[in-house]
């Protein structure tokens, strides 16, 4: 590829409007950097940057663009996400930039060493010609499933403390068909998300029991699950309960459908965070979206802590206050509850995860150990006989 045209392809990157943001990312700006670059030192360390950058990602050149194009929110996704009709003008000019940003994924090292006319190696990358054009047009016609920004490309995120979302890096990617036993109350929460998803009545859930039993993991594999067809995960800490309002007029407007998941529930007296949360389950307006449904887990089947003195109070009226303690969990529309393994689930458990690990082990000193293993730990569950077999392994 000569010069000129890595100039020309350089300036169409400089007429995108409707893509602008895209043209932040690092790749674009070293090629913008090489593009206007004036001797081989200047070009070669804007070459190598870039390189570097498409290292980085653990793409080629196309998918880098690829990913940077699914992710980019710009007004033309926002409107033709609410159904809008858009203007004939920036319709075209979507098509234009669209076809520019294909002419990227184009280029290969060959163009570039062909250019600096070096005589020694440089490093090359990977690419394919991409029709962008094509690719998002079907991102649109699925938006409700693909989705747009951050929440195209990961089922998972978190709220920082910058009170931003982000994606969960080292999101678990455990599946629903790994778990053994537990099937009835996993099915409860699936036909919800399937309602959920359909537009039907769903109900936020409370996944409470025994710790060990897999109700977190429960959830993550959902979110797993139903990826593909719309579903995101947003995991808030009990302490980030004040923002929630602030998470649900963020996603209010997006057409995925969001879990937000609190891990772990339970509240103090009079602490702060109870009545934010009551509000989201009363479908308060500030602080719910018809978008989210609200799945949290917790050990305590009644997740306010209490204790006898709480009981007894000096509150005039006693039982109100009690009642008020208890309600929060009758807020959830639909409660689960997993109970710690019986001896026969939990040998079932132990035997099936020994057959998928391929450990050859005598059946009846299987269940012995097995056995003596959750006496050590005071209790059965599905993570101890996850880590008794990790202790064989």
């Amino acid at each position: 590829m000569e010069e000129n045209r890595l100039k020309k392809l350089y300036l169409r990157l400089m007429a995108v409007s409707v893509f602008r943001n895209v043209l932040k990312k690092p790749l674009f700006a070293y090629f913008q950097e090489y593009a206007v670059a004036d001797g081989t030192e200047e070009k070669l360390r804007a070459y190598s940057h870039m390189v570097a950058e498409i290292y980085e990602s653990g793409l080629s050149l196309d998918g880098y663009v690829r990913r940077a194009v699914s992710e980019d929110e710009n007004v033309y996704i926002r409107l033709r996400a609410k159904r809008i009709v858009v203007d004939d003008k920036m319709e075209r000019a979507v098509s234009n930039e669209l076809d520019t940003l294909s002419a990227v994924t184009s280029l290969t090292s060959n163009d570039f060493i062909s250019d600096l006319g070096v005589d020694f190696p440089i490093p090359e990358f990977n690419s394919r010609a991409v029709d962008l054009k094509e690719l998002y047009n079907n991102r649109i016609e699925n938006i409700d499933k693909y989705g747009y920004g951050i929440f195209s490309s990961a089922p998972m995120f978190r709220l920082n403390d910058n009170k931003e979302i982000e994606p969960i890096v080292s999101a678990d990617r455990i599946s629903i068909d790994k778990f053994i036993g537990y099937k009835d109350e996993r099915q409860r929460i699936i036909d919800n998300t399937e309602a959920f998803l359909q537009g039907r009545p769903a109900a936020n859930a409370l996944l409470c029991g025994d710790a060990g039993t897999g109700k977190s993991s429960t959830v993550k594999a959902i979110a797993n699950e139903f990826f593909g067809r719309g579903i995101r995960l947003i995991e808030l800490r009990k302490d980030q309960l004040s923002y929630l309002p602030y998470v649900m007029g963020k996603i209010s407007e997006n057409p995925l459908k969001f879990i937000i998941f609190i891990d772990d529930l339970s509240f103090n007296q009079n602490d702060d965070n109870f009545s934010m949360l009551k509000a989201a389950l009363e479908g308060s307006a500030s602080a719910k979206a018809d978008n989210a449904v609200i799945y949290a887990t917790s050990n305590r089947r009644h997740i306010i802590k209490e204790s006898f003195r709480d009981r007894e109070g000096s509150d005039i009226h006693r039982n109100d206050t009690i009642q008020e303690t208890l309600s929060l969990s009758e807020r959830f529309g639909l409660t689960v509850l997993f109970s710690k393994p019986d001896k026969k689930l939990y040998l079932e458990i132990v035997h099936e995860l020994a057959d998928r690990n391929n450990i050859k082990y005598d059946r009846e000193k299987l269940d012995i150990d097995a056995e003596a293993f959750a006496l050590r730990r005071g209790y059965r569950s599905a993570r101890c006989a996850e880590q008794f077999i990790n202790s064989l392994l």
